[in-house]
């Protein structure tokens, strides 16, 4: 759970005169991990994990969960806060909530939606004996990784709940009967290549003209990190129906041709 000792701070400034814009910083994303030895199953995979759970280091900071640098904070937000003025938004991988407030913060300057869509469960690196496992995020009732909750405090957190939609699913099930024209779609989602693919091929035609296609972890050294978003983005660029807009570090950013 997150810490309320240590809220989401807002900070909003008037910036040209125009409109407030808040500048989001997330604090105390510290889940207590409250493990019962005695509950949990006897079967060894399920015995080595809570044994990793006593001893484990988070891979992140929380402050600063899921999505890494202020730089494409600030981004998301002044892509969305431009794009929602012509429709609803939408986010594939919400994960705990940092993505969410940025674009949903934009979102409710408009008076605009954000649709959030996950599982919950966890991407495939996020699974047991992967790199980017958390044990905080376990739910050992169900046995299996579990960020809802997480979520659905950071939006209350954030007063997102009459913004931010969530959708606990995977989208490509949710896209099946989707018929909403979007204005903004941001791909977080499975760095699987395809799980990434099946994102974008889901969703790319739902993107209205002049919409943006915002695609995160673009690496373009493998060295660097996973290449299934940088295999997308050139898939996105090659189709000819988006154009490349500046990239902020690793946020790749694409608009729809009219």
């Amino acid at each position: 759970m997150v810490n309320s000792t240590q809220p989401v701070q807002l900070h909003c400034t008037r910036m040209q005169g125009i409109r407030k814009r808040c500048w989001i910083a997330l604090r105390g994303f510290q889940p207590t991990m409250v493990i019962a030895a005695q509950t949990m199953p006897t079967p060894e995979r399920k015995v080595n994990i809570a044994k990793r759970a006593v001893t484990h280091r988070p891979v992140t900071n929380r402050t600063d969960q899921g999505l890494h640098g202020p730089d494409r904070g600030r981004a998301l937000y002044d892509i969305a806060f431009e794009a929602s003025k012509q429709g609803p938004c939408l986010e594939i991988g919400s994960y705990c909530g940092k993505s969410a407030v940025y674009l949903g913060c934009a979102c409710r300057e408009n008076n605009a939606i954000l649709f959030s869509i996950d599982h919950h469960r966890g991407s495939e690196e996020q699974q047991s004996g992967e790199e980017y496992f958390d044990p905080a995020l376990f739910d050992f009732r169900a046995f299996t990784m579990d960020t809802l909750p997480l979520f659905r405090r950071t939006l209350v957190l954030a007063g997102l709940e009459e913004t931010v939609v969530p959708i606990v699913s995977r989208s490509a099930v949710v896209a099946k009967s989707w018929a909403t024209p979007l204005s903004l779609v941001f791909i977080d989602g499975g760095h699987a290549f395809e799980t990434a693919r099946t994102d974008y091929a889901c969703w790319s035609d739902h993107i209205m003209p002049d919409g943006y296609l915002l695609i995160h972890d673009i690496f373009e050294n493998p060295a660097e990190g996973g290449q299934a978003p940088w295999e997308v983005y050139k898939l996105a660029v090659a189709s000819g129906a988006f154009e490349e807009r500046p990239r902020v570090g690793t946020l790749g950013v694409l608009r729809k041709r009219i």
